[in-house]
């Protein structure tokens, strides 16, 4: 009995999960050195009804799920945080003997500010990502958006449709061997490389090209460099069809 209590006292102590075990009348029985941050608990503590420990989570009903647990035999569990802004996981379970008697309640608390703070940059960044694109494809002119070695990360409606190109063709290509590598210029080159270079942007830079599907085109082009996710930067590219337009100014 001695070395089964040895066993599972350093079992509980490796596990650096915080557990606090309660009576029927739902007094401390005993809890792991983790639960000690977590409920300001001592040793002393053992043996004083639960309802009178101040916690540092922000958990007011804590409390009512833990007699909960005890009357109903069913299991809480949720995510809460405490005071520091830490996530746990707590769960609530009734704590059973080997002879399946119910002999008090169990409350674990699982360390999860990790898994929450993944999740939410997560939907943070997914979130941005469709209002940008949202933004993109309300934007009447074909527009590019490049990533830091020239590769397409997005392009809205109106590319597609103006150089008949398709998504899947266009996205993780680099800008110079779009269809037939007809942005493989060389001034275009040396600009967008400048830009990452030095931040900059530039307005109006003709090109003349014979397009696969459209034709000969006279295009001006604007870009400029924005940094986005700790520091990567990104160019959106604004291409305008003037074909003709001179000749209708001077008319």
């Amino acid at each position: 009995l001695s070395q089964v209590n040895s066993d599972m006292n350093n079992l509980l102590d490796s596990l650096n999960i915080a557990a606090v075990f309660l009576d029927n009348s739902l007094r401390i029985k005993r809890f792991t050195p983790a639960s000690a941050d977590i409920g300001n608990l001592i040793q002393s503590d053992v043996g004083r009804p639960f309802s009178n420990i101040s916690t540092n989570l922000i958990y007011e009903d804590i409390v009512e799920d833990v007699k909960e647990v005890l009357r109903s035999l069913i299991p809480k569990e949720k995510d809460i945080q405490d005071r520091s802004g830490a996530w746990y996981l707590a769960r609530i379970m009734p704590y059973r003997t080997v002879e399946n008697a119910i002999d008090g309640v169990v409350a674990t608390f699982v360390d999860i500010s990790e898994v929450v703070r993944i999740k939410t940059a997560g939907e943070v960044e997914k979130s941005a990502r469709i209002l940008a694109e949202g933004i993109v494809n309300t934007v009447r002119e074909p527009l590019v958006v490049l990533d830091a070695n020239l590769r397409v990360l997005t392009a809205n409606n109106s590319f597609y449709e103006n150089f008949h190109v398709s998504k899947e063709d266009t996205e993780g290509t680099l800008i110079y061997e779009l269809g037939n590598r007809q942005w493989d210029i060389p001034d275009l080159r040396e600009l967008l490389e400048k830009i990452l270079q030095e931040k900059s942007t530039f307005e109006d830079f003709e090109v003349q090209h014979d397009f696969p599907a459209i034709g000969m085109r006279k295009m001006l082009l604007n870009a400029r460099q924005i940094v986005y996710d700790e520091g990567k930067p990104m160019i959106l590219l604004a291409i305008e069809d003037v074909t003709g337009k001179e000749s209708e100014r001077g008319r």
